[in-house]
């Protein structure tokens, strides 16, 4: 049994993995001051009535300062050292990012994952605090992709840099001309998002010369997707698939120790 943990700006997500099914999943909110005993979750130890032991955690983070936090509580309860994946596992891709070290992992989990579930060529969005977009050619090559702030961070910074507008939730709004302050920023916001998401996706299409299968993830894909046509798919679960799929790939194609090697 595989314990994948995607530790993300907004979001830290949980999925119990046996063999290839995902059989739960969970996400808590990302807090860098967690201790190692605030990570330690019934729902981790117990499914139903079954209590769950796991051959292997693995994890990936875009947060560094939790990464000992999370080594340590899940050292201590499962007595399994959990694996954080990182750049020379095997993504089934052509690294061709400059430098390819400085491809973010998470990019590179989605884009592999994306590529091994519906094929290449493909684009990779994940719809989160960051927005990012992650093409795999024709030739399973990783030639990187965009990156654009999140629709939250947007409002916020309109917020920060303004004096005398609020700071508000953003949700769809039902028309675009908005008759009070509040609808005006959260139809700007919305729309101009899904205006810049068309946008990047439209040139993406263009500089490849063909059209590829677009799939999203993260919090907003179902939202953005319902008002973007370009969005072929919504993957809610591609980043923790991912993981699995990279950890089983990396764990076969690792050499065997000999007889008597150490």
């Amino acid at each position: 049994m595989l314990l994948a943990i995607d530790i993300g700006n907004s979001l830290i997500k949980f999925g119990i993995f046996e063999s290839s099914a995902l059989i739960d999943k969970f996400s808590i909110p990302t807090e860098r001051d967690y201790s190692p005993d605030e990570l330690l979750f019934g729902r981790l130890h117990k499914n139903g009535s079954r209590f769950l032991t796991y051959d292997a955690v693995a994890v990936s983070s875009v947060v560094p300062e939790l990464d000992e936090t999370f080594r340590k509580a899940l050292t201590a309860s499962f007595n399994v050292i959990p694996c954080f994946i990182d750049h020379s596992y095997d993504f089934g891709l052509k690294i061709k990012y400059k430098p390819a070290s400085a491809a973010g992992i998470d990019r590179l989990i989605n884009a592999s994952a994306a590529a091994e579930k519906y094929g290449v060529p493909v684009i990779a969005c994940s719809f989160g605090t960051a927005t990012t977009f992650d093409v795999v050619n024709a030739n399973t090559e990783y030639p990187g992709g965009a990156i654009a702030p999140g629709l939250r961070v947007l409002s916020h910074a309109l917020h920060l840099k303004t004096a005398k507008l609020p700071e508000i939730n953003i949700t769809e709004p039902e028309k675009v001309i908005g008759s009070t302050t509040e609808s005006s920023i959260s139809s700007g916001i919305f729309f101009g998002y899904i205006g810049m998401v068309e946008g990047i996706l439209t040139r993406m299409f263009a500089e490849l010369s063909l059209r590829p299968k677009v799939i999203a993830t993260g919090g907003l894909a179902a939202t953005v997707a319902g008002k973007c046509s370009l969005i072929g798919i919504v993957d809610e679960n591609l980043t923790l698939d991912g993981i699995r799929k990279i950890t089983e790939r990396t764990d076969r194609n690792r050499p065997t120790k000999r007889t008597g090697e150490r």
